[in-house]
């Protein structure tokens, strides 16, 4: 029974790896955290600012540290919009505005994204300010080693040369603050055609001394946000630092409240499942960036934020630096092209490919590539797991000959375990040798298995992390690839005016899938153990339940592997012939 035992062990092993990967093989972060105790004295660990004011009564923060928003209190978003004095934002992809009270962006909402399939419902709303129901919002300025030095706060209210200006991807943004004291303050914003801001902050010192500023860009959320809850997805903040990937939980922030990491360039962030708010400084800039966790009130307030190196501003000089926000969604093709050109360092790693990258990121430019060929993601998927299928077709062969092997090896191991009942170490003896003389390898039919796990994961990441896939429809019921099947067994796939609770819901797709799988096993050489054989027959009903709650894409990309499966299998039967029992 060596080879049963061992059988058993590969199919404990493949099912442990599929259940159990959201638990043990989520994404870690690069990087050891940095405890508090650990920051440097000028880390930008968020300082507490008063309530809103008239302008330039903010209290002033330490050198070096960036300032923290407090909470507010909540009212309803467009009341909060209202409250301040505004520049329309209008560009292809983004709708909102920006207040000019602190030049903060703290309102947005995505033009071509919507929160259901539907194009007439709402777009999604990724910032909105302090004082609304969710505060979430982004902040520009400059930090002083001299704390007399008056600079431009969160409740600065910056002057428009033109009021009726409107910020596009043709119109920038031109704002000035003068400090009363030999500072002029600048600050352009110019929009791209998609989700990029280019922010750039001019000082001019017309005072009899030189003054030493620091910029920084910080981005602001209050209160935990809703997450998918998936450990194969990171929600949460995130950024590049001297191109290594860092990123930090929600949770982590109980344990260690503040981190930071110093480098030259890179970007920090806040990600959710399919947007992104980042900031960014010059590539080449020397910089501080702090994860950070702390109470406003009640309320949790988490932030991210860059600090530059220090910039010196000789009497009569002026400098001009150059930030970058982006705030909207993660389509990687845009993602790829940010970081060529302003330069933001591996930005593609805001989508969480996870540890199989080598694998995700390839398959999702192949189904990008077969969408526009074919039109249809769906058929995209289809068409992409009929290449894989070919590709494993010669492994496929390997294992439907070695299983015929084990077969037809089963009379003359049936009779070594009589021959040795009581001596299980010279059974086991005399098994391996029989594997050796006739060339047979009881595990030899698991290899396709396993090789299979990491593309399935690879393709399950790219179809559940990629907003390309999100709201893309297929044919019949299937509006939505991304989620789950919405039909249903227990309400009679809609004829019953019911709502199953979610441990129910059991899907056409899914049956299907689980009827095909079924159906392959029945026409693959079956297990010589009896006990083996009703364990590999429970498989199919397993994975039914399984990828009920599954992406519909992709079980459609298992369902189609199997009915692929079955042409497979009706081939190799052909070249196969079962082996007649001894």
């Amino acid at each position: 029974m060596n080879d049963s035992r061992n059988t058993f062990l590969a199919i404990a092993v493949s099912m442990a790896i599929l259940l159990g990967w959201q638990y043990f093989f989520a994404p870690k972060s690069a990087e050891k955290p940095v405890t508090t105790e650990q920051l440097a004295p000028n880390a930008p660990v968020s300082a507490e600012v008063p309530p809103p004011g008239p302008p330039g009564t903010a209290k002033v923060s330490p050198p070096g540290a960036v300032p923290s928003p407090g909470g507010a209190i909540t009212e309803e978003r467009q009341d909060a919009v209202a409250e301040d004095k505004r520049v329309k934002i209008s560009t292809p992809r983004l709708h909102g505005s920006i207040s000019l009270t602190g030049l903060k962006f703290d309102d947005v909402t995505l033009a071509n994204f919507h929160e259901q399939p539907d194009k007439q419902s709402p777009e999604i709303t990724l910032l909105s300010p302090a004082s609304a129901p969710k505060p979430y919002f982004i902040e520009q300025g400059w930090l002083a080693a001299d704390p007399n030095v008056k600079l431009p706060t969160g409740n600065t209210t910056w002057t428009v040369d033109n009021a009726h200006v409107v910020l596009d991807d043709k119109t920038p943004l031109v704002a000035h603050w003068d400090n009363g004291a030999g500072l002029r303050f600048t600050r352009t914003i110019h929009a791209d055609r998609d989700f990029l801001f280019t922010v750039e902050q001019t000082v001019e010192n017309t005072s009899d001394r030189a003054v030493t500023l620091f910029p920084y860009s910080l981005i602001a959320r209050l209160d935990m946000p809703a997450t998918q809850g998936f450990y194969i997805l990171h929600e949460g903040p995130l950024g590049v630092f001297n191109n290594t990937l860092k990123e930090v939980k929600y949770k982590d922030f109980a344990k260690t409240p503040a981190q930071r990491v110093d480098s030259t360039g890179g970007w920090i962030g806040i990600t959710d499942k399919y947007w992104l708010t980042a900031v960014a400084m010059d590539p080449a800039m020397k910089i501080a960036a702090n994860f950070s966790h702390s109470k406003a009130g009640e309320r949790d307030r988490y932030q991210t934020d860059l600090r530059g190196d220090a910039v010196s501003i000789a009497p009569g000089a002026s400098h001009t630096t150059k930030d970058y926000v982006f705030a909207g969604a993660k389509e990687v093709q845009m993602l790829d092209s940010y970081a060529k050109n302003p330069g933001i360092a591996r930005f593609d790693l805001a989508v969480d490919w996870g540890w199989f990258y080598f694998l995700t990121k390839p398959f999702f430019y192949a189904l990008l590539w077969l969408r526009e060929v074919i039109g249809n993601f769906g058929l995209a998927i289809l068409a992409f797991t009929t290449g894989l299928r070919l590709l494993m077709f010669p492994i496929a062969n390997k294992q439907f000959a070695a299983m015929n092997k084990m077969k037809l090896l089963q009379p003359k191991m049936k009779e070594l375990q009589e021959r040795y009942a009581n001596d299980r170490q010279k059974l086991n003896a005399e098994m391996m040798e029989l594997y050796k003389r006739e060339k047979a390898n009881p595990l030899a039919g698991c290899l396709p298995i396993v090789i299979q796990i990491p593309i399935f994961f690879a393709l399950y990441k790219v179809l559940f992390v990629t907003i390309e896939m999100r709201h893309a429809p297929f044919y019949g019921w299937v509006k939505d690839l991304s989620a789950p099947d919405s039909s249903n067994l227990f309400s009679a796939f809609g004829l019953i005016n019911w709502d199953p609770p979610t441990f129910m819901h059991l899907g056409a797709l899914p049956i299907i899938m689980g009827a095909t799988m079924w159906l392959q096993q029945k026409l693959s050489p079956q297990p010589a153990d009896p006990i083996q054989a009703r364990m590999m027959m429970i498989l199919p009903l397993v994975f039914t339940f399984m990828l009920a709650s599954f992406p519909a894409g992709l079980v459609i990309y298992w369902t189609w592997s199997n009915l692929l499966g079955i042409l497979q299998q009706w081939a190799l039967l052909r070249s196969h012939p079962q082996p007649k029992a001894a």
